[in-house]
């Protein structure tokens, strides 16, 4: 039975999520998703359940600064912004979460750029 691009990549983003869970130490998750037109992260508290802090391409923030939001640029300052907001929930350490996706190209882009902004992983 052929498995789907789709299954695949869940199949990793699980994978990978279970052993970062381990080496976590009570940090938040900060999470990435990417689609073929925009870039998402959200910075996730595991232990509680709860979402902290989002920040997307389609924020109205970043709406009329980008010229697409399926770019390395885009994703830069998706990386700036979401950094920004976690330092205003009081977060400065978080592991990173590829959800799957090669570390590359648009997921490095969005990691480097909180890494600039502030956050640790």
């Amino acid at each position: 039975m052929a498995t789907s691009h789709r299954d695949l990549r869940l199949k990793r983003a699980f994978r990978t999520r279970a052993s970062l869970r381990k080496k976590a130490n009570g940090r938040p998750r900060l999470s990435v998703f990417r689609s073929s037109k925009h870039i998402y992260a959200q910075l996730i508290d595991d232990a509680r359940g709860v979402t902290l802090a989002t920040a997307s391409s389609v924020d109205k923030e970043l709406k009329g600064k980008l010229k697409t939001g399926a770019d390395i640029a885009a994703a830069s300052e998706v990386g700036k912004l979401i950094a920004e907001r976690a330092k205003q929930q009081g977060v400065e350490a978080v592991f990173f979460d590829r959800g799957g996706y090669l570390y590359h190209g648009r997921v490095r882009a969005l990691a480097d750029a909180a890494r600039e902004g502030g956050l640790q992983f």
